[in-house]
């Protein structure tokens, strides 16, 4: 078992603690929920309490048990206080680029910590390039950041298509979010890791341009 740090147990029970209150009050869900008439209107503050709920246990899960294997990576190399910025700047980002697409959508709401997140697991991949990940029915562990660049593209996919149930605009945003700001954290990547620096801004650039050309 990973040794946690403090700062890790603490965003992870305070997503616990949020989800669970959720869970039971459908009225505390709703009024801290993502949801883009009620920020319009001037609720911003669901801006970041929407990343401290869940729809139910196993998506709760998922986003502690994926924040669980990545944020000792980050910690270890940039301390606890530049970890809890970046999942900060991740779950804002997130949020920011999901009311950017869907600013026009006034029932669109979302909750979860999958912008967060991504942002942790995207600066972990730019300060470990070397990381080897598993993933279900491929038998073999992938370089992470085949997987960090699969799943942004994916993302474009599935805010193209809007395919499934996810909120592709928050895991995208997230992850600029993390990649942005451990850049600013660590420039010199930019030098010793300059491949893996544009390798994991090719998506990036790619729903930018998609943007400006009005395909997305």
């Amino acid at each position: 078992m990973l040794n946690l740090h403090i700062a890790t147990i603490v965003i992870m029970a305070a997503n616990v603690l949020v989800s669970i209150r959720g869970f039971n009050s459908m009225a505390f869900f709703d009024r801290y929920k993502f949801s883009i008439s009620a920020i319009q209107a001037g609720q911003k503050e669901r801006m970041v309490s929407s990343g401290f709920l869940h729809v139910d246990v196993s998506h709760l899960f998922l986003n502690m048990f994926t924040l669980y294997f990545f944020a000792p990576v980050v910690i270890s190399w940039l301390g606890s206080g530049k970890f809890l910025i970046i999942y900060f700047v991740s779950l804002f980002a997130g949020s920011l680029l999901a009311l950017f697409f869907h600013k026009n959508e006034p029932f669109y709401s979302a909750v979860g910590a999958s912008g967060a997140v991504m942002g942790v697991l995207y600066a972990a991949i730019l300060l470990n390039p070397d990381m080897q990940l598993g993933i279900m029915f491929i038998p073999i562990p992938l370089p992470a950041y085949v997987l960090g660049i699969a799943y942004l593209l994916y993302s474009i996919y599935g805010m193209k298509s809007r395919h499934g149930n996810i909120g592709h605009t928050a895991h995208f945003g997230g992850a600029v979010g993390g990649y942005a700001t451990t850049l600013l954290f660590r420039p010199e990547l930019f030098v010793t890791d300059t491949l893996i620096v544009v390798l994991l801004a090719i998506p990036i650039v790619i729903l930018f341009v998609l943007e400006k050309l009005g395909k997305i």
